[in-house]
């Protein structure tokens, strides 16, 4: 039975044969005609999810193998995770110490499943499916196995589908599961730049000469080689590597445009190399609609105004309309208390500045000159004679002297000389403390007169 057992190891291992997505060189996976009209905009669709750029924050779990069981009533049933970082995962406890896989599996690209005392409960379709999330890449393989009660009949073949293998019971079976592509087993690959090429060919032109316009690389880099008349007016989006969608946008476009354009996508690492190809024809823009000519009728009357509609939009006024009339109140107080301010400071210094002039807070009044008799009092006496000679009644009267203006100069000795005794007695009455008397001048000059 060892023998058997170690016969049927070797049949599996001739069997294994690598398998995965066979590289070429930029396959046309799409070609299509665009046309647009001159002086409009064209946009030359070229979109691929799996140029996403996307960063391992998964700590290595980009990579992942699962072994599912199914080819049973009911849903398939998920056996054994592995992951790239070397993690693995068992979900039935009586699985446990049964089901192992390679640790260097993702080294040596051999995913294998190896089930150790097979049970009759093991027999059914096995599913190795190999996932790769960066890459966007699901590729699957299927083994079907058989259990037997006769070692001799254990055996290996294939069904033009899939791996059909016969194993004994208790005995050891290896599901194979072998892929070595480069994608799987070199992981310091993985931030391999992805690059874009956008290439033009003039009509008449092969493919093998068609000229370079843009380069795109994942990193952000970006070149232009596109001729003058054409280089300013195409554009790739800025987040095409964010949403895989590399576009190329034409605006305005022109006549000489003409020709065809291809998109090639590259991702190195991920084995991806595709191009799509598209034919731009420019059109002649078309031309606008002639108006219908109306018949001929009577003319409007220039006289009838037209009535115009108005309408009023109220535009509700923000906060800061608020707080900038309320700046204008409040500077408007403030210079109006300065104002203020500065007029009773004014008035104050004024009124100081007169009180230290004045000793006593009172201002000092100008004193009236002393009353000197005019030395022509003699002419005066005489002209009164002859005016009495002459029958005028001289009224003396007029020549009162006030006793409140000389009041204040009581104290002050006058030294007059005096030409007649009548000023003398008034004077000396005035500077006198008795009450006034009333004295009739007239009478005494008359006296005086006749003497």
């Amino acid at each position: 039975m060892e023998l058997w057992s170690r016969v049927l190891l070797w049949e599996l291992v001739l069997l294994q044969r690598p398998w995965g997505p066979a590289t070429s060189d930029s396959s046309v996976v799409s070609e299509s005609a665009v046309t647009g009209e001159a002086g409009s905009q064209a946009v030359l669709r070229c979109q691929s999810p799996r140029m996403v750029w996307t960063q391992d924050r998964l700590h290595d779990r980009q990579r992942v193998v699962h072994w599912d069981l199914g080819g049973r009533p009911g849903p398939a049933r998920r056996l054994v995770d592995m992951y790239s970082a070397g993690e693995v995962r068992v979900y039935e406890p009586r699985d446990r110490g049964r089901l192992v896989l390679s640790p260097s599996a993702f080294q040596d690209g051999n995913f294998s499943l190896l089930i150790r005392a097979v049970e009759d409960s093991d027999a059914g379709l096995y599913t190795c499916n190999l996932h790769h999330h960066y890459c966007h890449l699901y590729e699957s393989l299927a083994v079907r196995l058989e259990v037997t009660d006769h070692p001799r009949a254990a055996r290996a073949h294939w069904d033009n589908e899939k791996e059909v293998l016969t194993a004994a019971r208790g005995t050891a079976a290896l599901l194979t599961c072998v892929n070595r592509a480069a994608v799987w087993t070199e992981r310091h690959l993985e931030e391999a730049q992805q690059v874009v090429h956008w290439d033009r060919q003039p009509p008449g032109v092969p493919h093998d000469r068609a000229d370079r316009l843009l380069d795109l690389y994942a990193s952000g880099e970006r070149r232009a080689y596109a001729p003058p008349f054409l280089r300013d007016r195409v554009a790739v989006g800025a987040d095409a590597f964010a949403r895989g969608d590399f576009s190329l946008r034409i605006d305005p476009l022109e006549p000489a445009d003409e020709g065809t354009y291809s998109c090639h996508l590259h991702h190195h690492y991920c084995g991806l190399h595709e191009r799509r190809v598209f034919h731009l024809r420019v059109a002649e823009p078309a031309a606008l609609p002639s108006r219908p000519r109306t018949p001929p009728g009577p003319s409007p009357d220039p006289t009838l105004a037209r009535g115009r509609s108005v309408v009023n939009v109220i535009v509700p006024e923000g906060r800061a309309h608020f707080f900038q009339q309320l700046g204008y109140v409040l500077a408007t107080l403030l210079l109006f208390i300065l104002l203020l301010i500065t007029v009773v400071l004014a008035a104050r210094q004024r009124r100081q500045g007169g009180e230290a002039g004045y000793p006593g807070g009172r201002a000092r009044t100008r004193a009236p000159e002393p009353l000197t008799p005019s030395p022509s009092a003699g002419d005066d006496h005489a002209d009164q004679k002859s005016a009495k000679a002459k029958g005028k009644d001289l009224n003396l009267a007029e020549f009162a002297v006030a006793t409140g203006d000389q009041s204040s100069y009581k104290s002050e000795n006058l030294q007059l000389d005096y030409k007649n005794n009548i000023l003398k007695e008034r004077v000396e009455l005035a500077h006198s403390s008795l009450p006034a008397k009333n004295i009739d001048l007239d009478k005494e000059f008359r006296k005086e007169y006749c003497k």
